[in-house]
């Protein structure tokens, strides 16, 4: 298997995870469902535990918050849920320091993708909002911004949700 790389981004709730769901199940019987969230409180815990329950059990699932490339994925679909939480690891660990968090998701980013794998990636488009009056949130939102553009760039193909339709942008 010749690695490809496949980005799905969107608003909250415009069908994203479903899609990605559909289209890893429609290249493998028994892809892999690589979680990056960190269990934040109880309500997502919950949350977590029935995204968990929901998905089939043909699935091969695996929780990583951050280090995604020291997992062999050769030759296997993985679908990565999602690109999001995985960089609010990177952005809380390094004290919000975007640079730090950029250049980290990037080289770990990087690792992944040499593995000869059908990549799948969920991300969220957050900056098609209005501007947030908070600083945090505002460094976020130019992290998260730059680390979509970062793999669209490396992607074969790119799909924008709307209203659960995949619309393709590459």
């Amino acid at each position: 298997m010749a690695r490809q790389i496949i980005l799905i981004t969107g608003g909250q709730r415009s069908g994203k995870s479903s899609y990605a769901q559909n289209l890893a199940l429609s290249f493998s019987p028994n892809p892999v469902y690589l979680a990056t969230s960190r269990v934040w409180d109880e309500e997502h815990r919950k949350r977590i535990e029935r995204h968990k329950a929901e998905r089939e059990k043909n699935w091969v699932n695996i929780e990583e918050e951050k280090e995604l490339s020291k997992h062999d994925f050769t030759g296997k679909v993985v679908l990565v849920d999602c690109i999001t939480l995985w960089a609010t690891n990177f952005f809380f660990d390094l004290h919000s320091d975007v640079e730090a968090a950029l250049s980290a998701l990037k080289s770990e980013f990087d690792q992944l993708i040499t593995q000869d794998a059908r990549f799948i990636f969920v991300t969220n488009e957050i900056g098609m909002g209005e501007m947030s009056q908070n600083d945090l949130q505002r460094k976020f939102a130019d992290l998260q911004g730059w680390l979509n553009q970062y793999i669209a760039a490396e992607s074969d193909e790119v799909y924008l949700m709307v209203s659960g339709i995949a619309m393709k942008v590459k």
